[in-house]
């Protein structure tokens, strides 16, 4: 007892000038930025040594989302969901595609997966550079054809101003609670064969319940605070988008070609004495072993695309407001505007949105160390 008393008491030694320095300079500077949202820390006296700063509550966060000069705000938030989603779809699909077509163990395997993971060791402003040369409107890409014998294209990549997919904003805040009452239900469907207990009261019942309650009141609150404006997915973001994915598919292929290695040969031998493809072996056997792979590599992807504003700046510039980010966006209120409070504000609602991708990982973790004991 006393030895392992000891080690404890080493342990929390060792580890306590790092929780300090942590709770100091990460929490502690959370938590300030979280107090200068609340205030009305602007304009030109912002600046001066010792700046007046009055608690206001939540009335940057009002601003944001409903305020008439904060249009721009809401539609960079708009972009930077369709960011991760198509960073998600593009860099996971193509890396797990690329990864097993190097599983296969192909010529010049090495060489192979080297070409296909450098561009993640090139930085963002390099990226955006590359690519912005590469989609310029009279050139790069859009030459492509003419190599062909055929006619040029005209795409704007990074100045289009068409927008798709148009919804009113009224409507987001009871698309995104229906979105979860179907997650909820998907899951507990998921979970009824193995638990129905269980299923019914985490899952289906609360689903029916929120769908239930957005079907009658979820257009209350959103007509009441939020301005009825039409945001989209402006199609100047596909550049963006392209040279995001580029530079990260070698990274998910690289997490997947270690999965696939990792694998037991005497499961594929099985699979193949079983009468699987090898497209049966991957769909059935491969992939669903790599879960905890796939589930990193959607948590990274996700921070990565909230922190997107060194390849959009190099790529599109500060003040394009099509492919703008909300990152891009905090740097642009407070910097340029002495807006530091509103621009903490645009900071928190970031590491809110990030949240919602690392804590539910968070929590599944430790409920499987949990279980496992």
């Amino acid at each position: 007892m006393r030895e392992v008393s000891r080690d404890r008491m080493k342990a929390v030694i060792a580890l306590l000038p790092s929780v300090i320095l942590i709770g100091v300079f990460v929490y502690g500077f959370i938590g300030n930025t979280v107090w200068i949202s609340l205030t009305d820390w602007r304009g030109g006296a912002a600046l001066s040594e010792n700046p007046v700063k009055n608690f206001v509550g939540f009335e940057n966060y009002v601003e944001l989302f409903t305020g008439f000069l904060d249009g721009r705000f809401r539609q960079d938030l708009v972009n930077a969901v369709y960011y991760s989603i198509l960073l998600l779809a593009g860099a996971v699909g193509i890396g797990m595609f690329i990864a097993i077509l190097l599983d296969r163990k192909p010529r010049g395997e090495d060489f192979l997966r080297t070409v296909f993971l450098y561009p993640m060791s090139l930085s963002f402003i390099v990226t955006g550079t590359i690519w912005r040369w590469l989609l310029a409107p009279q050139g790069g890409v859009n030459i492509l054809p003419t190599y062909l014998g055929g006619e040029p294209l005209h795409f704007q990549w990074l100045s289009s101003m068409k927008t798709v997919l148009v919804f009113d904003w009224q409507n987001l805040f009871p698309i995104i609670l229906y979105a979860a009452a179907f997650v909820f239900i998907v899951l507990g469907l998921g979970k009824l064969r193995r638990d129905p207990g269980r299923a019914f009261k985490r899952y289906l019942v609360p689903g029916v319940v929120l769908g239930a309650v957005v079907w009658l009141f979820g257009d209350l609150l959103p007509r009441a605070l939020f301005m009825e404006e039409t945001h989209g997915f402006n199609l100047a973001t596909l550049g963006i988008i392209l040279a995001t994915i580029w530079q990260y598919s070698g990274y998910t292929m690289a997490l997947y070609l270690a999965g696939f290695n990792g694998i037991s040969q005497d499961l594929m031998d099985a699979a193949r004495l079983d009468g699987a493809s090898d497209f049966d072996y991957y769909v059935h056997v491969a992939i669903p072993m790599l879960k905890p792979i796939t589930i990193s590599a959607v948590i990274i992807l996700s921070h990565i695309s909230l922190k997107m504003f060194d390849l959009i700046f190099a790529m599109t510039g500060p003040d394009n407001a099509a492919t703008g980010h909300p990152a891009l966006n905090m740097y642009l209120t407070t910097f340029r505007a002495n807006d530091f409070a509103k621009g903490a504000a645009i900071a928190i609602v970031l590491f809110l949105v990030a949240g919602t991708f690392i804590i539910p990982y968070l929590v599944a973790s430790y409920r499987q160390r949990r279980n496992a004991r």
